[in-house]
């Protein structure tokens, strides 16, 4: 058994997607729209775009990996308003220069909340929310 991080940007989905292939060298593995659901009684309305909730040409799930790392990611039902509170992604690094590399580009558009900073557990540690509000811890071994 093993336990996997499942993401909701709430309509931005494509774009994050493409913001961890540039930041971190992610690798899209999966990407389905709702308009692809095999079973679209499952889901009414959303196939077509008649209902409420998402649209055709939203990500119903995808999966990426970062590094040996798989994640997967949906738009969820494209309420605009994505919400990453009480959790934390950590990425490590083999080293110091890569944790400041991987932490610049996480930071892009995002929101800082402690810098990368030398610390007795690390080399390089440091906390920054990314431009959709998930937040990173980025520890490169000691």
């Amino acid at each position: 058994m093993k336990v996997e991080s499942y993401l909701m940007f709430e309509g931005r989905c494509d774009e994050a997607l493409e913001f961890y292939r540039r930041a971190l060298g992610a690798q899209v593995t999966m990407l389905m729209r709702y308009k692809d659901n095999p079973e679209p009684a499952a889901g009414e309305g959303c196939a077509d775009g008649s209902g409420p909730g998402p649209k055709p040409e939203m990500v119903m799930h995808a999966s990426f990996t970062v590094g040996d790392t798989q994640i997967m990611a949906s738009d969820g039902m494209g309420s605009g308003h994505a919400s990453f509170q009480g959790i934390s992604l950590a990425l490590s690094p083999a080293n110091a220069a890569d944790a400041q590399r991987y932490f610049d580009a996480l930071a892009d558009g995002g929101k800082v909340q402690m810098p990368l900073t030398k610390t007795f557990f690390s080399q390089a540690f440091g906390m920054v929310a990314d431009r959709f509000g998930v937040p990173w811890m980025v520890v490169a071994p000691e």
